[in-house]
């Protein structure tokens, strides 16, 4: 009975290094999609307030894009956003694109994510 218990001694050492490579990678994997989604959920936030002010404040002389933009997702450092006019005449649509150079926490999953974070918004101008 000794004989069977001494030659089963390490294999639990040997079970636990195949499967914790397979751990790791789930584990990071899953914090790397939380933070992109966070991410992208700011980004199209950002948007759609981009939109909303364009739409309204589009003719300001102190108007921004980018600072409005920003001030929606403070907690998302360097989105950059664009309108698809310039001007925002009665009953058209503006649609505003914000991207974002999307950046690793872990870098252990990076081929699988794409560069960039980008949405879009449209709102209606209002005059």
């Amino acid at each position: 009975m000794q004989r069977a218990a001494k030659r089963e001694q390490g294999s639990s050492a040997v079970e636990f290094a195949l499967v914790l490579p397979v751990l790791i990678t789930l584990l990071l994997g899953i914090i790397e999609f939380g933070f992109f989604f966070n991410q992208q959920i700011s980004v199209t936030q950002a948007a759609r307030e981009g939109a909303r002010a364009y739409a309204i404040e589009h003719s300001d002389a102190e108007f921004s894009l980018n600072d409005v933009v920003q001030n929606a997702a403070p907690s998302v450092p360097g989105i950059t956003a664009k309108a698809d006019t310039t001007g925002c005449p009665v009953n058209t649509n503006v649609t505003i694109t914000a991207s974002k150079k999307y950046i690793s926490i872990t870098g252990w999953i990076d081929f699988t994510m794409p560069a960039t974070v980008q949405a879009k918004a449209a709102m209606r101008c209002g005059g």
